[in-house]
């Protein structure tokens, strides 16, 4: 089975602290690295984490608070450091492209590449990004300023051919693209070998939902209905409702309740305030209503 991991390189909500980096990850899938993101201190995370910047080909930011996007200035510089000449995708919300731009003019003249900005629709929900393999499609939020979460969805794979019934019936290897794609193989006896003996179901596709900033929206488990992997923005406990209800957050436990109504496979826990020294009474609270809660952190891939 192909890569499709989460990346955490930061976990944090705005304060600064030196237990977490601010929000930042990197989606990979299928050989590809999707930037979702960008708090301060990005190109250092990636460093850490080992990725390849070359690879990062689209950055996805979910809204303009300073906690999501500080980095993506120094992450464009750093990839013009570094001689890039491939083109750099951002996805974020149209307020983001004068700002980006006066920047880039600042700070990042002569990169050597282009930074082509998508503005996108945090009002509904469309595919914003689609390749042979994955979609990226926008989940609507609600916060303080226009928000979105972000969708990656594998397309549905072809089926696993079965090596040994290759050899058993001498079928040439110009073959298995046809195979593959449904048909059956005829002997030259005359003999047919229909399709589903030779080959394994196909993969069942994955999903990863990534739900930045946002209050508690019972409407969002129809669009993460049955998806693999969770990420639900947790910034306070139970005992701080109110600060979440006000500031248009979540609680850890709000989030445990979208992932067991929407029957996902996992839930990841993230963006946690400053005034929490120890986030596993966020995950005490999650797991009295979804079990299979997990804390993101930095410097972690965790499986989708």
């Amino acid at each position: 089975m192909e890569p499709f991991k989460i990346h955490i390189l930061g976990c944090g909500s705005a304060l600064p602290t030196t237990r977490h980096m601010p929000s930042m990850q990197v989606v990979e899938c299928r050989g590809k690295l999707f930037m979702v993101d960008c708090g301060e201190g990005a190109q250092l995370q990636v460093r850490r984490q080992g990725l390849a910047f070359g690879k990062i080909g689209h950055v996805f930011i979910s809204h303009l608070h300073g906690d999501h996007c500080f980095g993506l200035i120094g992450l464009i510089s750093t990839f013009g450091l570094l001689g890039r000449t491939a083109t750099l995708h951002v996805h974020a919300p149209a307020t983001l492209k004068p700002i980006l731009e006066m920047l880039i003019e600042n700070f990042c003249r002569d990169l050597g590449y282009d930074v082509e900005f998508h503005a996108i629709d945090t009002t509904r929900q469309y595919i914003i990004y689609e390749d042979h393999s994955l979609t990226v499609e926008t989940i609507p939020l609600v916060h303080r300023v226009p928000c979105a979460g972000f969708l990656f969805r594998e397309k549905p794979s072809l089926p696993h051919i079965r090596p040994d019934m290759l050899k058993c019936y001498d079928i040439p290897v110009s073959q298995i693209n046809n195979i593959k794609a449904g048909q059956g193989y005829t002997l030259p006896d005359g003999t047919h070998i229909e399709h589903e003996r030779l080959v394994t179901p196909a993969d069942p596709p994955r999903s990863y939902a990534y739900c930045s900033d946002t209050s508690f929206l019972p409407r969002l488990t129809e669009q993460l209905k049955g998806i693999s992997t969770l990420y639900h923005e947790s910034t306070y406990a139970e005992d701080h409702l109110a600060m979440a209800e006000k500031y248009h957050h979540s609680t850890a436990a709000q989030a445990a309740t979208i992932a067991r109504d929407a029957g996902v496979g996992k839930l990841l826990l993230g963006h946690y305030s400053s005034r929490y020294t120890d986030e596993r009474i966020l995950l005490d609270e999650a797991c009295k209503i979804f079990k299979n809660t997990h804390l993101a952190n930095e410097n972690i891939a965790i499986e989708v």
